[in-house]
């Protein structure tokens, strides 16, 4: 027997294939196996459409204001090994005299 994947909405283990869908008995969703092994990989890119991966180096391509704080993060200001993670902000960095934060993929172009 195969192994299959859980199901994404209620991620019961009892799915089964029926033609090219995979379906779930439990709640009834009914999804590809295509859509399934893509939707595993998540492509993070940035604001011109290229492809990020862990430790490149990125510039902000405008200035970003840190909440709860007076500082400013400056257009131009290049952040080294990002590492991308998942939720709202796609990259954590450590950004010179200002420190660890989060950055959005979209505020900031492959270097």
């Amino acid at each position: 027997m195969s192994a299959l994947p859980p199901c994404p909405k209620c991620q019961s283990e009892f799915t089964y294939e029926d033609g090219a869908l995979l379906i779930c008995p439990e709640c009834g969703h009914e999804w590809s196996a295509d859509a399934a092994a893509a939707s595993e990989e998540k492509v993070v890119k940035d604001s011109n459409g290229n492809p990020l991966t862990d430790g490149d180096t990125v510039t902000v391509i405008k200035d970003l204001k840190i909440k709860g704080s007076s500082q400013v993060v400056k257009r131009g200001t290049k952040v080294k090994n990002i590492r991308l993670v998942d939720g709202d902000h796609d990259i954590d960095c450590r950004i010179d005299g200002i420190g660890q934060m989060g950055l959005k993929s979209e505020f900031v172009k492959k270097a």
